[in-house]
């Protein structure tokens, strides 16, 4: 199982010490988030101050980019880490792609499957020298001049990883993808019981087998108090999302869902975390000492997940670092 870190957010030297720090502590991934900044600069600073360590985007929004864009991204972003990079795409949701990108939304999942397959017509026609003919649904692309084609990249095209709750995108990562980002909002239950077989319908359709997907899990992490709270906060956040209620609903919770989402409209945050019973937080997260911590995720998703990484909030990433050690001598 490989253990993954997080970078800083940014523009900044402090990057690519993040990241050496991570690879010299002997974590196998980093990721960057797309919130407050670009997913891709941190990235690229970070590969030219790192040799071993995958760096992947956990995650892009692909909708607000065309794939035009994202395959060159991509390819440049793989060409800089010499092979280790990872794009890891996500849909966001219909508010923040028509109303912060002003970008189109329709049929996200299969939206999604077509938006893959135009990156992979795109590669395949940089690599491989054939006409770029893709016309689907949603994208077209049958332009590619000698001036645009940065031609065939020596480390080949990048893995595409994708996130995703609801079993329709689930499949999707499944038939077109090369691994899954599993939500934080995952309990093992629903992993076990919605994720996997979802995964499994999209593998059966592209005639692959589990071996030829990466699955990705954060597990919540819980270390003392001051995590706890802020657990409770999260989980409650997420949980009052009308898309991720499905979660809920597996365990009987869902009647949760609507209380969190009344009370999100009223910016009653703190309140949110107080109805997170021990429950309920027990269910998405692990608690211990660092040095528990991996014989507790191993438990709870060992043989299922092919990497971890620690969601952690407000914990000085220091503190994980006997994790990790406990990790790789397992």
């Amino acid at each position: 199982m490989k253990v993954d870190g997080g970078i800083g957010f940014g523009f900044s030297r402090e990057i690519g010490q993040s990241a050496k720090a991570l690879e010299d502590a002997g974590y196998d991934g980093a990721w960057s988030a797309e919130t407050a900044h670009d997913p891709f600069f941190p990235l690229l600073l970070a590969s030219q101050d790192t040799e071993r360590i995958e760096l992947g985007t956990g995650i892009a929004v692909a909708f607000a980019r065309s794939p035009m864009v994202l395959a060159q991204i991509a390819n440049d972003l793989q060409l800089a880490s010499e092979g280790r990079f990872l794009l890891g795409l996500g849909s966001q949701i219909k508010p923040h792609i028509e109303k912060r990108f002003s970008m189109p939304w329709s049929q996200p999942a299969a939206r999604m499957r077509e938006f893959v397959l135009a990156m992979r017509a795109i590669w395949d026609s940089w690599h491989n020298g054939t006409k770029l003919d893709f016309r689907g649904d949603f994208y077209r692309h049958t332009l590619m001049t000698p001036f645009f084609n940065p031609g065939p990249n020596p480390f080949g095209p990048p893995k595409v990883f994708l996130a995703g709750v609801g079993e329709k995108m689930t499949e999707v990562a499944g038939e077109v993808c090369d691994g899954f980002l599993a939500h934080g909002f995952t309990t093992e239950r629903y992993l076990k019981e919605v994720t996997l077989p979802a995964l499994e319908r999209g593998l059966a359709k592209a005639g692959k087998q589990r071996s030829d997907l990466e699955i990705s899990y954060p597990a919540f992490v819980v270390v003392d108090e001051k995590s706890d709270e802020a657990v409770r906060q999260q989980l409650a956040f997420y949980g009052s999302t009308p898309a991720y209620r499905p979660v809920l609903e597996l365990h009987g919770w869902g009647e949760l869902q609507t209380e969190l989402n009344a009370l999100s409209k009223q910016g009653e945050w703190v309140q949110m975390g107080k109805l997170i019973t021990d429950d309920v937080r027990d269910a998405f997260a692990v608690e211990g000492e660092p040095e528990e911590l991996p014989k507790k995720i191993v438990a709870k998703v060992g043989g299922v997940v092919d990497r971890v990484s620690f969601y952690s909030i407000g914990v000085d990433s220091d503190r994980f670092k006997r994790a990790i050690a406990v990790f790789k001598e397992a």
